[in-house]
């Protein structure tokens, strides 16, 4: 299952740190920003992840994010 997600972060440190964060939550996915695209893309791939969750969690964590079409 892939998941690609329109985000708010603009910061590549930012973006590493919300990473890392997110792996510890959903360590079985492969995770990357694209912060070159102008959605400032968030990509999710794995078996056993929830893209509510992801939402839910970078919400708690201030940022915006919707699933991209």
């Amino acid at each position: 299952m892939i998941e690609v997600f329109k985000t708010n972060v603009r910061k590549l440190n930012t973006s590493e740190a919300l990473i890392q964060k997110l792996l510890l939550h959903f360590p079985d996915t492969k995770i990357n920003f694209d912060l070159s695209d102008c959605d400032k893309i968030l990509r999710v791939e794995g078996d056993h992840f929830s893209p509510a969750k992801i939402i839910e969690f970078l919400h708690s964590c201030g940022y915006q994010l919707e699933i991209l079409p």
